[in-house]
């Protein structure tokens, strides 16, 4: 449950979003994309407030927000390039050549080429992770949600994803907040890091900035880092 807490994202940065099991990480995203609704206050996106918008009203938004998931979440019984395509074909009137281009380059953003016709079961856990972002990229969203993308993955491929979060942000130019345990990774891309504790903002601030915390919490987080 998140409780009195106010932030303001700024276009095109990359936010990390800290804090224990519990705390509210996931409730946040949920919230952006109309998935919960909140009991009282405000949320804003691209200077309207949506968080009284109906089903109907939200859809532009979403059309926004691209929400990559704890888990891949792929059909089984779909190809890779048909998982890809599932959601241009859903939301778009697009022709089959132009959501094959769309698909392949979004394959191409997340270093998968030729894999398009195997299923998921026939590749890793880790490129399972990669076509789930190629799916939320294909759709070409502005701001790019990511509940816990590195769960479940070895240090290398935990390495690659969030290298994959760096760059497509920047090349993209997309708005990307990223639900993670992980200050590590926070502390090698994020523009910002936001801790949350029992639902509030308990710090926030650069890399550099919360290296220099005092917050117990904080602190927690960085041992790990400097022990590892």
């Amino acid at each position: 449950m998140l409780n009195g807490l106010s932030l303001k994202i700024r276009e095109g940065e990359i936010i990390f979003i800290l804090g224990t099991s519990g705390t509210g990480k996931s409730v946040l995203l949920k919230n952006l994309v109309g998935l919960l609704t909140p009991d009282e206050g405000e949320i804003w996106i691209d200077n309207q407030e949506v968080s009284k918008f109906t089903e109907e009203q939200y859809l532009p938004i979403r059309k926004k927000c691209g929400m990559v998931f704890q888990h891949p979440a792929l059909f089984d019984s779909l190809t890779i390039f048909e998982n890809v395509a599932f959601g241009l074909r859903r939301h778009y009137q697009l022709d089959e050549q132009t959501i094959k281009d769309k698909v392949n380059k979004a394959l191409k953003l997340v270093h998968l080429t030729g894999i398009e016709q195997k299923r998921p079961a026939q590749i890793s856990y880790g490129m399972q992770k990669r076509v789930s972002l190629a799916r939320t990229v294909a759709l070409e969203p502005r701001i790019l949600l990511f509940d816990e993308p590195t769960t479940g993955l070895d240090p290398v491929t935990t390495t690659a994803v969030n290298q994959l979060i760096l760059d497509l942000s920047r090349e993209l130019k997309t708005t990307s907040l990223v639900v993670s345990h992980d200050m590590n990774c926070a502390l090698s891309i994020a523009d910002r890091i936001v801790v949350l504790d029992k639902g509030q903002i308990v710090a926030l601030g650069t890399p550099d900035e919360l290296k220099k915390s005092e917050h117990p919490l904080v602190k927690d987080f960085l041992s790990e880092v400097l022990s590892a």
